[in-house]
């Protein structure tokens, strides 16, 4: 790992950009103006192309707490994240366990790329990376699947009609299931 990743509010920016992007399926980053777009759509707030451009770019070292709130609930980040890393910031003052947390994550977008084809899996994945304790939700898959029949057992009531869909597929596709 890298002993000083100093990351400026402007790479933030554009890292959250990216992950957006992937979470919404676009296999891509969100540009600013789609960026912009949502914001408007989904959130009923405005914010220039410009001024986001000026944030990426450095122009505009600082944001305005209204900004910082608003970018923070549209990426799902805390409004603390906004902000420059001070000088001297170590990743290793993360824990460990976060920086495997958002590794996971990360993988677990990729997966979800990778598995476009399959909504299914390719959601699920997903709907994993997004949750905040990624790490936790695979240990008690886990714990279910070393329980005999649980996983069935817990299909069967959580989702019935999918799990009729499962069945057709598993039995008209065994393979697949083998090669993946």
């Amino acid at each position: 790992m890298i002993a000083n990743c100093n990351m400026k509010l402007g790479e933030k920016i554009r890292y959250l950009r990216l992950v957006e992007g992937t979470l919404r399926g676009l296999g891509r980053e969100m540009t600013q103006q789609e960026v912009v777009r949502a914001l408007s759509r989904e959130l009923k707030k405005s914010l220039s192309q410009s001024y986001l451009s000026q944030i990426e770019s450095g122009a505009r070292p600082h944001l305005t707490n209204s900004t910082r709130m608003l970018l923070a609930k549209f990426f799902g980040v805390h409004p603390g994240y906004l902000v420059d890393d001070p000088e001297g910031f170590h990743t290793e003052l993360i824990s460990d366990a976060r920086v495997n947390e958002d590794q996971l994550d990360l993988w677990l977008i990729s997966g979800a790329e990778r598995f476009a084809r399959d909504p299914h899996i390719s959601q699920a994945l997903l709907k994993l990376a997004e949750h905040s304790d990624s790490r936790k939700c695979l240990m008690l898959l886990k714990l279910i699947l070393e329980t005999p029949q649980l996983a069935d057992r817990l299909f069967a009531v959580l989702d019935p009609n999918r799990t009729r869909e499962l069945r057709a597929a598993e039995n008209s596709h065994p393979a697949h299931w083998e090669s993946v």
